[in-house]
């Protein structure tokens, strides 16, 4: 499984329109195995771009800050699935993840909110 989850540095950043930047986790016998940071910048604001690299890298589920219902639905279209709301270190976030106690605290960004 591969889980994408935008950052700022080891961060899960707040607000996914604005990340420059995903951690690409992959995780084997339901472990963190490695990560890849790949940059987003090219793709600012362009949902199905972003879902379609996120997918060809071979991600099937996004953990996120904040996030806007276009983001979602972008997403969505392309198959990921979404956890919204996570805080805090990257690989802690997965962690939680992994042993199911990550809750999906189901809010919707409206436009540009901050965090």
């Amino acid at each position: 499984m591969k889980i994408a989850l935008p950052n700022i540095g080891e961060m899960v950043n707040p607000h996914f329109g604005t990340s420059k930047s995903f951690v690409i986790v992959t995780v084997e016998d339901n472990k963190i195995k490695e990560s890849e940071e790949v940059s987003t910048v090219q793709l600012a604001h362009q949902h199905e771009g972003l879902a379609d690299m996120l997918v060809k890298k071979g991600v099937t589920q996004v953990i996120t800050g904040g996030i806007g219902a276009g983001a979602i639905s972008g997403l969505k279209q392309y198959g990921l699935k979404v956890v919204k709301g996570a805080t805090g270190e990257y690989k802690a976030v997965v962690e939680k993840f992994l042993e199911g106690t990550l809750e999906d605290k189901n809010e919707i960004c409206q436009h540009h909110c901050e965090h």
